[in-house]
């Protein structure tokens, strides 16, 4: 993901969202009242082996039509029919089709009565612009899995601002589908465990472990809905309808190829926005090549979440496995968990899905 471009059109994007607003369909309006007036967790139907699930495109467009075939198979060895969406492949610049175009495969997914759940392709760039044409009455309506992260943050974001529904921020059908995140999988959607999120740690041929390591910044246990995704789309919704209000949130976050000042300045947005003063929890995960650029120097890693996390005086830790790396957690994004920052670890506290 090139972060640089991402900001430059998500940006754009932002600009120009107040003359959007203006035009919604009465679907979106009707979206927007429905997300403040319902306030409660909505919990997605059951997925099940045999059941079919969609792929969809939200951000940007797959270079190669092997990478579709791909992940049809990945989805097919979990044991899931698959249903492709109609613009799947695509092309408008470096979208995966008109913003029209990939709004209407998700809405159209939603609707469908044979798909139980839908996973996205890829993330890239791009989902933030289709925020305000996406059916929010339909989704509430018809409460589905929905799969992916990254990009997709701004999806997990606007559907759970607009709807309350628990999506899942885990691998997308083009990532890696290891043995690690094919389990998870298994264990989240089919057996439906009360999953404990605990880093798998190996040693390998070191004295102790240097991998997944955790590192507590404020020790503590706090209950809450967990909430977040990639630092960079969410930070590029301030403002925005589409932005879930976090307070008494445990605030999950993620980065990839972001140089350390730019993951400063962003905390310093959710900072300056009220954002972190309202959370009751912080979760980091992984900051995937955050390498420091040149210039006179800069601040490290634990230099920043001293300044910005420390003084909350919340449970907070960083280092779980959650973002760009090969295994990652598979998390219920809005439902309601307990993280024990000394453990580094978080658990759901109940079904995240429907009885």
């Amino acid at each position: 993901m090139n972060k640089r471009q991402f900001l430059q059109s998500s940006a754009l994007a932002l600009s120009v969202l107040p003359l959007g607003l203006l035009s919604l369909s009465s679907n979106a309006a009707v979206g927007n009242n429905a997300g403040a007036a319902n306030s409660g967790i909505v919990l997605p139907k059951k997925l099940n082996p045999g059941d079919t699930v969609a792929l969809v495109s939200p951000s940007k467009a797959t270079d190669e039509r092997l990478d579709i075939q791909i992940a049809t198979e990945v989805l097919q060895a979990l044991g899931l029919n698959v249903k492709l969406g109609q613009h799947l492949d695509n092309r408008r610049g470096h979208l995966a089709g008109t913003d029209q175009e990939r709004a209407s495969d998700i809405n159209a997914m939603f609707a469908d009565p044979d798909v139980s759940a839908i996973i996205c392709l890829r993330g890239g760039s791009g989902a933030a612009r289709l925020l305000p044409l996406l059916d929010y009455p339909l989704i509430q309506r018809n409460p589905k899995v929905l799969l992916g992260y990254s990009d997709i943050t701004a999806l997990h974001s606007a559907i759970n601002a607009q709807t309350g529904l628990v999506t899942f921020h885990g691998p997308n059908g083009t990532g890696s589908w290891n043995s690690f995140n094919a389990e998870q999988f298994q264990r989240v959607f089919f057996q439906r465990e009360h999953m404990l999120y605990q880093n798998e740690l190996n040693a390998k041929d070191e004295l102790v472990p240097r991998q997944n390591r955790i590192e507590t910044i404020t020790a503590g246990k706090v209950q809450g809905q967990l909430m977040g995704g990639n630092l960079t789309v969410l930070t590029a919704l301030a403002g925005s309808p589409y932005l879930p209000d976090f307070t008494d949130k445990i605030l999950f976050l993620e980065d990839v190829e972001e140089a350390p000042y730019r993951i400063d300045r962003m905390l310093s947005t959710l900072k300056l926005m009220g954002a972190l003063d309202k959370i009751a929890g912080f979760i980091f995960g992984e900051c995937t090549a955050c390498r420091p650029g040149g210039g006179f120097g800069w601040l490290t890693m634990d230099q920043i979440f001293d300044d910005h996390i420390k003084p909350l005086n919340i449970p907070a830790y960083r280092g779980a496995m959650i973002g760009h790396i090969s295994k990652q957690f598979i998390v219920p994004h809005g439902a309601r968990v307990e993280m024990d920052a000394d453990a580094g670890t978080f658990r759901m506290l109940s079904s995240v899905f429907q009885p």
